[in-house]
């Protein structure tokens, strides 16, 4: 069920929630949260869920959390409140890299965003932090903490003066990652150009995070190249894991097996997802066990490497895309499979394979980034292969398919796992600490 979404325009009147009252028995007091969302798809990608079931545990826990987002708005569930923040949503379906009407433009930041979309960068993290800005500055006063999801823009620098309260900010992982990787991807310098100037803003990103106090990442691989490649100390990036929802993900023994059914979640067609080496793997695989088939969570692409490799091989009754889907529906998609992937060469997290996981369904899963800090060691609680490597992929395929004993233990153990250290509680609470570290940091110079 999502939230009442909120539409009041930045300058129109609003009434300032109640400071929560005092804990009793003189417990810390809880606290109000403004969580910042630039791009919030539930459906597409780990930015959306990640809002959605931290959001959910801090009003669990009894703090006072307001979503503050731009398209596509996050869901969200009961006990958080929604303020629409818009955009010109220039990415939307069908008409992705659409130029507005003239009556769309309210003012320069808007152009701001036009004008880089029209000369091939990405805008969103930059206008986004520039409108948080102006929209804070309106309501200072009004929140303890402001905790900002990788937006990494320049109108979130200036420290508590400027935004009202100290900042926290999440960083999954560096997008240099991501860039890199689509360089060594492109095929001719065309690509290569055009991929240089759409991640243009990760020089940004890399100026902001430099300044920030107080740095949250969802993995040890990601605090290391946060460290590395963005230039942020050690001292002020802290692990905070994140986890699964283990109420919804769970097994379910009356779900019946479909034989030859393997799960993968791809948000988008790019190098760092893997997926064109799963699909290659399949296609071996199936020379073996016939009946061995995909269903992928995401879009299907039409053109690519991914529908390359699935014309080239034959396998189009083999692939089934399926987008959009709730996560009952995914619980339940993961339920049925024999076999869970993740395919990625690189993952900053993998919220994908903690949910598998903790369906009970075994995961095979390759070593890149930090996917081996979730899904554990290799045929203990899952079959680790190397990151870009089809043979590997179809060994382990073979092996999870043929094997229901292999199955039934890498399950059962993936499951523990993460009922032991990935579950969205721990993560709240692990979050409400760094809350606190940085507010106690704010009064510190206040007390001297």
């Amino acid at each position: 069920m999502t939230a009442e979404a909120i539409r009041d325009s930045e300058s129109g009147p609003r009434t300032r929630p109640p400071e929560p009252a005092p804990a009793p028995g003189g417990a810390e007091r809880p606290l109000r949260v403004a969580l910042l969302s630039y791009k919030g798809n539930p459906y597409c990608g780990g930015q959306g869920v990640y809002i959605r079931h931290l959001s959910r545990e801090l009003a669990r826990l009894g703090h006072s959390v307001e979503v503050i987002g731009a398209q596509p708005y996050p869901v969200l569930d009961d006990g958080v409140r929604l303020t629409e923040l818009p955009s010109l949503d220039l990415y939307r379906q069908p008409d992705a890299f659409r130029t507005p009407s003239r009556e769309e433009y309210r003012d320069w930041v808007d152009r701001l965003e036009v004008g880089t979309m029209w000369t091939g960068g990405f805008p969103e993290p930059l206008t986004f932090s520039l409108r948080a800005r102006r929209h804070l500055a309106a309501r200072r006063g009004e929140f303890d903490v402001i905790h900002d999801n990788q937006t990494l823009g320049y109108g979130l620098l200036g420290g508590p003066g400027r935004l009202g309260a100290p900042l926290v900010t999440t960083i999954h992982h560096p997008i240099t990652v991501d860039r890199r990787l689509e360089l060594e991807a492109a095929p001719d310098w065309r690509r290569r150009l055009s991929v240089r100037r759409w991640y243009g803003f990760t020089r940004m990103q890399r100026r902001v995070a430099r300044r920030l106090p107080t740095v949250l990442t969802v993995s040890g691989s990601s605090r290391r190249e946060i460290v590395e490649q963005l230039g942020v100390p050690a001292r002020r990036v802290h692990v905070v894991h994140v986890g699964a929802d283990t109420r919804l993900f769970a097994p379910e023994p009356a779900t019946p097996e479909v034989p030859g059914r393997i799960v993968t979640t791809s948000s988008a067609d790019v190098p760092l997802k893997g997926l064109v080496h799963l699909v290659e793997a399949l296609a071996a695989v199936r020379a073996e066990h016939p009946r061995a088939h995909l269903v992928v969570v995401g879009t299907r692409p039409t053109e690519g490497p991914v529908a390359a490799a699935m014309e080239r091989h034959g396998l189009a009754g083999a692939v089934e895309f399926v987008k959009g889907i709730s996560d009952a529906d995914l619980a339940e998609l993961l339920r049925g499979a024999q076999v869970a992937c993740v395919p990625s060469l690189y993952e900053g997290f993998s919220l994908p394979a903690a949910e598998a996981m903790a369906t009970g369904t075994p995961l095979l899963a390759t070593t890149g980034g930090a996917i081996p800090e979730v899904a554990g060691a290799d045929g203990e609680t899952c079959l680790a292969v190397p990151p870009g490597d089809a043979g590997a992929l179809a060994t382990g395929l073979g092996r999870l398919l043929g094997d229901p004993a292999l199955r039934a233990r890498l399950g059962a153990a993936g499951r523990e796992r993460v009922l032991r250290r990935f579950t969205w509680e721990q993560a709240a609470r692990g979050t409400v600490e760094r809350y606190r570290a940085a507010l106690a940091a704010r009064a510190a110079p206040a007390a001297r």
